[in-house]
């Protein structure tokens, strides 16, 4: 499931306490963004958001048994920093998201299936207004998974993450990445994520967000091939660097928008790609009556990824004339 319906999904079920209730799984490839679709439906539904790395947890940071002190029985302390208790000072609402539970061993597992399935923990009731989701790679990937019990995941709602490439440049562009890194990727969607556990390192949509996009001009061009290479892959990097000499040998995007009738404009795929994304990056209220013209001097496809771009950067576009003009006329013949 692609995330934006992945979102949809799970925000609809939060809203009904049956649904609620009923925990989730969301499986899929390292580094795909499992873990930031959870985030984001805590700040659809402007709840908490709590995330526990199962892999590091162990039996006790379930709770700490003590005695009574009659000997009679025993109790379980539990930590309500780290779960939203019943009767605890945390918020009333909320997703708690167990990460990368396939990593989780056989006794944390046990724990797991009764508190996903009774929402307790030793004795100790989650509260009506959290819901539980949990995340975690597939045992195919190679990347540490244990095989899940099967009660516990019997218990658990399970959805498969679908990469997007619509999806992850939204995402992307929310999170301020180079306009660069978005350009190559729509350019050869397929290094999005091409993840093969034979490989030592992979591209994945987190190492070109997290990787790529932070170390973009931060680190000494001498060291960049190696830095990239080291976040998203040899292959991945070199085709990056030779799109990047391409994106910096770009006539300047601002002066393309002064003289948006008669400026010359590419027509190879990769300089396409490139120059679509510069120009949407600018797009404002003001000028997009020049973008809509430089943008409807280009193919079909590069003229489409350029409008959809701006608004995507930038929502009011859509109320201004040169939206319903070009809407209304080039759009028309391509949206249909």
């Amino acid at each position: 499931m692609r995330p934006s319906l992945l979102i949809d999904t799970l925000a609809a079920r939060y809203a009904t306490p049956a649904t609620r209730n009923r925990s989730s799984f969301i499986s899929g490839p390292p580094g795909c963004g499992k873990t930031e679709v959870t985030q984001q439906v805590a700040k659809r539904l402007g709840v908490e958001c709590r995330v526990l790395h199962a892999p590091l947890m162990q039996p006790e940071d379930y709770g700490m048994p003590v005695v009574s002190a009659d000997r009679a029985d025993i109790n379980f302390v539990v930590s309500s920093a780290k779960f939203p208790l019943v009767g605890s000072d945390c918020p009333d609402e909320g997703v708690l998201v167990i990460d990368e539970l396939p990593q989780a061993g056989n006794s944390e597992q046990k724990i797991l299936a009764n508190m996903v399935q009774a929402r307790d923990i030793h004795g100790h009731r989650i509260k009506p207004g959290w819901m539980i989701v949990a995340t975690g790679n597939r045992a195919s990937d190679r990347a540490g998974a244990n095989r899940m019990l099967s009660h516990l995941k019997d218990r658990l709602t399970e959805y498969e993450y679908e990469v997007s490439l619509d999806d992850w440049c939204g995402f992307a562009m929310e999170a301020g990445t180079p306009v660069e890194v978005i350009s190559f990727i729509r350019f050869r969607p397929n290094l999005l994520l091409d993840f093969d556990p034979q490989r030592e390192k992979n591209p994945t949509p987190r190492g070109w967000v997290q990787g790529v996009g932070a170390s973009l001009g931060t680190v000494p061009p001498e060291a960049e091939f190696e830095t990239l290479k080291g976040d998203v892959g040899e292959g991945a990097a070199a085709e990056f660097l030779g799109f990047l000499r391409i994106f910096r040998k770009l006539p300047n995007p601002d002066v393309v928008l002064m003289n948006p009738t008669n400026h010359d404009l590419p027509t190879d795929p990769a300089t396409c790609y490139a120059l679509a994304g510069a120009i949407a990056q600018r797009a404002t209220p003001d000028n997009f009556e020049r973008i809509c013209t430089v943008a409807e001097r280009m193919a079909p496809e590069y003229m489409v990824l350029t409008i959809r771009d701006s608004i995507r950067r930038n929502k009011e576009v859509q109320n201004t004339k040169a939206f319903i003009k070009w809407a209304s006329g080039a759009g028309s013949k391509v949206l249909l």
